[in-house]
Order: C-alpha cells, then sequence, then structure tokens
C-alpha cells in the first residue's frame, strides 16, 4: 500500500428542499386555508477519525464528496424528507484545513473524533408559515437554503511519542526493528526507507509508547533537498527526538559536522521543532572494540558539547537498546504534551511540494 500524507479534496452539503404551496381541498371545507410544508435540511458532511486507516490513498480516486439535497415540501402539511449526511473517513491524526484561506479547521487525534466541515442548506418554509388574518390565502413560499462548497486540505501527521532523526543509513530503521515489532525495509543504501513507519515498543505489560522512523535527512531538507520537507511534520506531535548519528559515517564525514546540519535543517523548518527534547544517540558501535566506540562517543559528546543525555548503542546487535527505551518511557512521565499544530506553522503556497505530477489534475506522487 502507498503512503499518502496529504491531499486536496472538495466537498459540498446538500441544498434544503424548497417549502410548498398548498390548500386544503377536502369535502364540506371550502376554505381550508394553506397547509403547504417545509422543505427538508439539507445533508452535512462530516470528517470521522477511524483507527483502522493509516493513509489517505483512498482519496487519489474519489476528490469531489456531496451529500444528498433536501426533498421539497408538500400538501397536507407535510415536512420534505432532509437528505442524507455524509461521513467521510480518515486516519487518526488528520489536519484539515480550508485549502483557501489555510486556516485550522480541526485536528482529529482520537478514534471517532467527528468534524462537521459543510452544513447542509436550510428547508424553507411552506405557505402556512405566511397565514395571517390579513392573508389568508398566502401564494408565497421560501427556497431551501443553498448547501456550503469548501476546497479541504488533509494532511496525516502520524501520532507517535518519540521520533527518530537522522541521516540516511543512519540506523534509524534497524534500531524501530530492534526495539519493536515493526519490520521496514533494512538495506546498504542510502534513502532505504521512503515512507514514515510506526513500531509500538513494549517496556511491561500496560508500559509502552509508539517510536516513529522517518526517511533520511541530508543539508538543504528544509528547502526541499532529498526528502524534504515532506517527512518532517510527522516530528511535530512526538515529544521527544532521538538524534541517531553513524559513528563511521559511509561518506567519511564528521559525525559531529552531521548533527550540527541536522540541527540547522530543523530550525530552518521549525524553531518550535527544533526546541523540542532532543536525546543523541550513536549508533554502530559494534563496528569498533568497545574502547574505541566508547572513545570515539566520548569526542562527539565534547565535540559538540551536548549537554542533554547521550547514549552509545549498536541496534545491529542491540546493545544499549533496551537501556536506551527504558530511559525514554521513563522520560515520557514527565515530558510536556507535544505542542498544537499551529505552533510548527504552515508551508507558504509557494514552498509547500506539489503533489501533481506537472499537468493540472494528475495524481499525486507515491511514496
Amino acid at each position: 500500500m502507498k503512503f499518502i500524507d496529504e491531499v486536496r479534496i472538495t466537498v459540498g452539503s446538500g441544498n434544503g428542499g424548497h417549502g410548498s404551496v398548498s390548500f386544503r381541498r377536502e369535502k364540506f371545507i371550502p376554505f381550508g386555508g394553506p397547509d403547504g410544508g417545509d422543505g427538508g435540511r439539507g445533508g452535512n458532511v462530516t470528517l470521522v477519525a477511524q483507527g483502522s486507516l493509516n493513509t489517505l490513498i483512498d482519496f487519489r480516486y474519489q476528490r469531489r464528496f456531496r451529500a444528498e439535497n433536501g426533498h421539497g415540501g408538500a400538501g397536507r402539511q407535510m415536512t420534505g424528507r432532509g437528505g442524507r449526511d455524509l461521513s467521510i473517513t480518515v486516519p487518526i491524526g488528520t489536519l484539515v484545513y480550508d485549502d483557501d484561506t489555510h486556516e485550522l479547521l480541526g485536528d482529529l487525534r482520537h478514534d471517532g473524533d467527528t468534524l462537521l466541515v459543510a452544513k447542509g442548506g436550510r428547508g424553507g418554509h411552506g405557505n402556512m408559515w405566511y397565514k395571517s388574518s390579513t392573508n389568508r390565502a398566502p401564494r408565497q413560499h421560501e427556497l431551501g437554503g443553498s448547501g456550503e462548497e469548501r476546497q479541504l486540505r488533509l494532511e496525516l501527521r502520524l501520532l507517535a511519542d518519540v521520533g527518530l532523526l537522522g541521516m540516511p543509513n543512519a540506523g534509524k530503521s534497524t534500531l524501530i526493528r530492534a526495539v519493536s515489532a515493526a519490520r521496514p525495509k533494512v538495506a546498504d543504501y542510502p534513502f532505504t526507507t521512503l515512507y514514515p513507519n510506526l513500531g509500538v515498543v513494549r517496556i511491561a505489560e500496560h508500559e509502552s509508547f509508539v517510536l516513529a522512523d522517518i526517511p533520511g535527512l541530508i543539508p538543504g531538507a528544509a528547502e526541499g533537498a532529498g526528502l524534504g520537507t515532506r517527512f518532517l511534520k510527522h516530528l511535530s506531535r512526538t515529544r521527544l527526538l532521538l538524534h541517531l548519528v553513524d559513528l563511521s559515517p559511509v561518506d567519511g564525514g564528521e559525525p559531529a559536522e552531521q548533527v550540527r546540519a541536522l540541527e540547522t535543517e530543523l530550525s530552518a523548518y521549525s524553531p518550535t521543532l527544533a526546541a523540542q527534547p532532543r536525546w543523541l544517540v550513536a549508533n554502530k558501535a559494534d563496528l569498533f572494540t568497545p574502547e574505541t566506540a566508547q572513545s570515539h562517543f566520548q569526542a562527539l559528546c565534547r565535540n559538540l558539547d551536548w549537554q542533554d543525555p547521550a547514549f552509545l548503542i549498536s541496534a545491529a546487535s542491540g546493545a544499549g537498546c533496551q537501556e536506551l527505551m527504558r530511559k525514554v518511557w521513563l522520560a515520557l512521565a514527565e515530558l510536556p504534551p507535544p505542542p498544537p499544530p499551529e505552533a510548527i506553522g504552515l508551508w507558504d503556497e509557494d514552498d509547500e511540494p506539489s503533489l501533481n505530477s506537472g499537468e493540472e489534475g494528475g495524481e499525486e506522487e507515491e511514496w
């Protein structure tokens, strides 16, 4: 299944039914008076969060949604049937924006959360509403109200407690495989991970947290290099970032310089995201002897003047991974909740990656 995390859709609520013009006609009742009923209301459009969904791929095949119109009123004071409401299911963690104003309409964080995005039109009054002592036979009626039509942008941000951050081939996917049941692809070339993965880390019974692995970042990611800002947003809901760094980068670079480069990208993308708690995790200790690995690790911390917690692990062998996860679990109990979506900020229209393949109406990019 392809991972789609942003789509644009058009939703429209139903129009209200028109009121009726009718007069009572029965035997021996020559002046029955007006009895035109009201029109039914138009159907509403509602988004509903559903836990069984984890991607917005269904919206590739249907972009327009419209609720049913209300039915018109009838004689004998009969009100028209209201239009059926339309419920659209989306994954948990979906942010809903008005695509014209960029206003955040709602954040569906929990299973069963609902958001009314288009309200149906009101049904019009029948002529019975206009009768009076001076207007015994009114022929006026009210037309049904028009429904709403909105352009929406749905943005999926994964719900995770901890996010993995690092350069390509830093060992993020290997770590999530070592500490959870998630099985992302692992290979010896950059950008093996093309879409985010979630893993549940179980410390003990009823003690667990969710770990998110996003594709590797490179310098210039905030401007769109590599996979760019495409997946940085998925770190916005996390409460703690684990910054993985390879003690022996395949390109021969300095680990400290790689850490500083990604710090710059975080700050350029969102100062709020850059200010989140972040721990340093030096990976691939198994490539050295224990003494050499510890020496490189201490030199890295000194070079960075790192004050936050730092850990030396080997995701391939599992050394130090369980201890790291236990420390993370204890820290999560004291960390504040993630910042609201508004604090992370929206992309500017000019900087936003295109969801089309070049021509208007094309398909979204697949990851």
